[in-house]
């Protein structure tokens, strides 16, 4: 197994996680702060206008407010380097974040559905909602849809699958906010029973967030292996890399939003082991430069080549 470079590639990796983190932390600070806002003006407004859609609106505002200091606690401590316990870093800790996140989310939906539910049973009872309701639903929709906004495009830049995560969860507020629009529109226009529907709709939302969030996370720390095309660039990276023959063995899995690859080398068999090094160092170098991998681990493999480039006996089993 060979490592190489480690003090230059440390430095460069450590200044861009540090980027990542303030970034990230950043972004993650201006959500909070909106969401404080809009859970506490949505709550108070909501149970003075008599809307269940609006109060259970405040409930996946404050559901946000939560993740988003999952994420600021995730955004600390997965830029962390290697130590004595962890030696491949804490990257995983993002993906710790997003499960969390998820089953946060399931146990919110669940929670409006059952209540939005109980209203349904006693349709007689729904009261009719004030048009202060109204108001708080078209701020909180054009809030939300600028913070998602805002948010994924930090995300995207700094290539953070947590806060790319935490922006769609900014969008599904936007979209929920828009159903509790349509819910109090319809109850003001003689339509009572819309409201707790909205309420409804919008845990069902949440609770569908959740299991993405759930089930992406839970396959990452399952050891999931890259998506096909990401593998098939990582394979044409190494096999157009000068005097590597063909490769074999090659194994990804997701470290948070980092890439691991182990990989086996043909090389022809008459070079110096400082030759091989040396390609190895080259096709490791090619991966990294235009994947989103943390290492390449590589193993030599000796081939017979004929003059031509051409593979005509492999020597290892």
């Amino acid at each position: 197994m060979h490592k190489h470079d480690h003090g230059h590639r440390h430095s460069h990796h450590s200044r861009e996680a540090n980027d990542r983190y303030a970034q990230g932390r950043f972004s993650t600070w201006v959500s909070v702060f909106v969401n404080i806002i809009l859970t506490v003006a949505q709550a108070v407004i909501g149970i003075f206008a008599h809307s269940q859609a609006l109060v259970a609106d405040a409930i996946h505002s404050f559901s946000d407010l939560l993740s988003d200091f999952v994420v600021l606690v995730a955004n600390k401590h997965s830029q962390k380097g290697p130590d004595a316990d962890h030696h491949y870093g804490h990257l995983r800790f993002e993906t710790a974040a997003s499960l969390i996140l998820g089953v946060l989310l399931l146990a919110v939906g669940a929670g409006m559905l059952w209540s939005a539910f109980n209203k349904l049973q006693t349709p007689e009872a729904i009261e009719k909602v004030h048009y202060a309701a109204i108001i708080a639903a078209v701020l909180t929709l054009a809030c939300k849809e600028l913070l998602f906004r805002y948010l994924l495009r930090v995300g995207e830049r700094v290539r953070s699958s947590m806060l790319i995560a935490n922006a769609w969860h900014a969008r599904s507020d936007a979209a929920s906010s828009l159903v509790v629009l349509v819910g109090i529109g319809a109850n003001l226009l003689g339509l009572p029973i819309a409201d707790p529907v909205a309420a409804l709709i919008v845990g069902l939302m949440i609770g569908r967030m959740g299991w993405q969030f759930f089930h992406n996370a839970f396959s990452d720390l399952m050891d999931r292996a890259v998506d096909d095309e990401t593998e098939q660039r990582i394979r044409d990276h190494l096999l157009a890399t000068p005097g590597v023959y063909g490769l074999h063995d090659l194994k990804t899995r997701k470290l948070g939003d980092m890439i691991w690859v182990e990989v086996d080398l043909e090389m022809d068999a008459r070079l110096t082991i400082a030759q091989g090094h040396d390609i190895a160092v080259e096709a490791r170098r090619r991966v990294m430069e235009h994947e989103a991998v943390l290492d390449v681990m590589t193993h030599f493999d000796p081939v017979h080549v004929d003059d031509n480039g051409n593979i005509v006996e492999r020597l290892t089993p």
